[in-house]
């Protein structure tokens, strides 16, 4: 290999490299600058498209990256926080967002790099403060930014005198749409479609590629950037997958019109060039802002559209857990306390139906060892737990007001069995916890025991079910039949450990096996008491 090609090669994935840490370390500082608070930005903000997109624009600036912020709405929105219209608001000011890292490019502080990475590595190393620190990452990784670009330009300035290169580029003017592929491969191989404009700002200023030929590859790049979000929705939920595909089609749509348009919007930017006296490197900031502003214009009125199209194009109901609290009205706690008490009761009945669901997941799970049943038992605990720190909040602000004697009673019974139905999401969170230990460590439970742990949920899920229903009608009958069955688990648990311990010593049943077996039987024996105390909350509101 010729010394100088080694070289060009060596700068430019070097830099690339260099560059590529420091859009992930600026980030990093960035968000924890924001104090983790990108979940609360997304989840608040988010009440119609307008707000989404914003929300969008907001935490891709701090993380810098339009992928981390397409990802975290996936996430949000396969745990029912965000419903798909949101997302999809989300998604569109994501590509805004990610315009701003050009931006600061174009302002090409690259002679600075050097102090700029000093300066973030003495207030990283020699400063207490967290908050120095993380801007000190900040700092530093916006360093390493100029750097790695200031490396990758000097490594591809012998490009302008490769034939290869320039046929390339020619080609790539005369067939825009192979410019959109360039930058479609580029940015997936990256993983990162900042840094293919990066390379393309330094392509651009080096006068390597002309204006037409870099238009396209730069609508490529956001085309490239959807695949980690396909990627991070692969195994999620039908929501999930939804809103993956809509940024693939915002992204495919967007490319379609300017690649129609490609004549007018090239004069445009010429016209931002000469107009603004733009440098190169801002002139495709510029474009790149510009394509990314003007694309979002023109779909926000269609989000239902859009999400017609992906509900069309994969269907199937959504099984998303919903997270949020669906009775909590904050307007009843100063209009009506009772009605508020009446409210708080709903939702924490809505939390027992989780738990309920939650238990027949693992049960399945037990039964099939099929990981979908396993992830919806522990999205469901998390809804629970989520719900029962809502549902606790409200409780307080209600124990302010006046209440009448047998209202506060109610108080009491609701905190009780929200606490109750929280540890119910404990236990089957444990025994998930168990199968996928007796999974990955391929313990074998024979027939006999599958059977009596079968036998044992069943009428464990039957004993919950009755005191959810006792407590929702105040029914003293079901209360007292809770109670005897109660009884029947911790019996059926005693007569268990018995016959497992008749196993041990016959050698049917492993070691292994049988603490598996032993801490499921428990666990659902725990699951029964916290059912006694909710059938016991009714006896002893119908007894006062």
């Amino acid at each position: 290999m010729d010394a100088n090609v080694q070289e060009m090669i060596f700068e430019f994935i070097g830099g690339l490299g260099i560059f590529l840490f420091g859009i992930k370390y600026m980030g990093d500082g960035l968000q924890k600058s924001a104090g983790d608070r990108l979940r609360d930005i997304l989840d608040k903000f988010t009440t119609n498209p307008f707000m989404g997109v914003l929300a969008g624009i907001v935490v891709t600036i701090l993380i810098q990256s339009s992928s981390g912020t397409t990802v975290l709405t996936v996430g949000l929105v396969n745990a029912g926080f965000m419903t798909l219209r949101q997302a999809i608001g989300v998604v569109m000011g994501a590509n805004i967002g990610t315009t701003v890292t050009a931006f600061i490019i174009g302002i090409d502080v690259g002679a600075y790099a050097l102090p700029m990475i000093a300066l973030g590595s003495v207030l990283i190393f020699f400063f207490k403060s967290k908050k120095l620190t993380y801007f000190g990452q900040t700092v530093f990784g916006l360093g390493c930014l100029f750097f790695g670009l200031e490396l990758m330009s000097s490594g591809m300035k012998p490009l302008r005198t490769l034939e290869a290169f320039h046929e390339l580029t020619l080609s790539m003017s005369e067939i825009p749409l192979l410019g959109v592929v360039v930058g479609t491969v580029f940015t997936v191989i990256v993983q990162s479609s900042s840094a293919t404009i990066g390379v393309l700002q330094g392509l651009f200023d080096e006068g390597a590629i002309v204006l037409t030929a870099a238009l396209p590859v730069l609508f490529g790049d956001n085309i490239g950037t959807t695949i980690t979000a396909v990627l991070a929705a692969l195994g999620a939920s039908v929501a999930a997958k939804r809103t993956a595909a809509t940024h693939v089609i915002f992204n495919l749509i967007g490319t379609s019109i300017f690649l129609i348009l490609l004549g007018p919007f090239t004069t445009l930017i010429e016209f931002f060039q000469q107009s603004l006296n733009l440098d190169p490197k801002m002139t495709i900031a510029f474009a790149h802002g510009t394509f990314n502003v003007t694309n979002t214009l023109i779909q926000l009125p269609f989000i239902g559209f859009l999400a017609f199209i992906v509900t069309k194009l994969i269907p199937g109901d959504d099984s998303a857990v919903e997270y949020k609290p669906k009775h909590l009205d904050p307007i009843f706690l100063q209009q009506s306390p009772s009605v508020a008490l009446g409210q708080a009761k709903e939702e924490s009945l809505r939390m027992g139906e989780l738990a309920l669901k939650g238990l027949e997941e693992t049960s399945l799970y037990l039964n099939n060892n099929q990981q979908k049943h396993a992830e919806l038992a522990l999205q469901l605990e998390s809804a629970i737990n989520n719900l029962d720190r809502k549902i606790t909040d409200y409780l307080v602000k209600i124990s302010g007001s006046s209440l009448s004697e047998s209202e506060s009673r109610l108080h009491s019974a609701v905190v009780d069995n929200v606490r109750d139905i929280e540890r119910i999401g404990d236990h089957f969170e444990n025994i998930v916890e168990l199968i996928d230990y007796k999974i990955s460590n391929k313990v074998l439970i024979t027939e006999q025991a599958l059977e009596d742990l079968n036998d044992m949920f069943n009428l464990t899920l039957i004993t919950v079910k009755q005191a959810l229903n006792s407590f929702d009608n105040m029914d003293r009958e079901e209360a007292l039949e809770v109670i005897q069955k109660e009884e029947q688990i911790d019996q059926m648990e005693r007569n268990y450990r018995k016959k497992h311990i008749l196993r041990l010593n016959e050698g049917i049943c492993t070691g292994s096996a049988g603490i598996v077996f032993v801490d499921i039987i428990s666990n659902l024996e725990r699951i029964g008491d916290h059912a006694l105390n909710i059938a016991q909350e009714v006896i002893g509101k119908e007894s006062n």
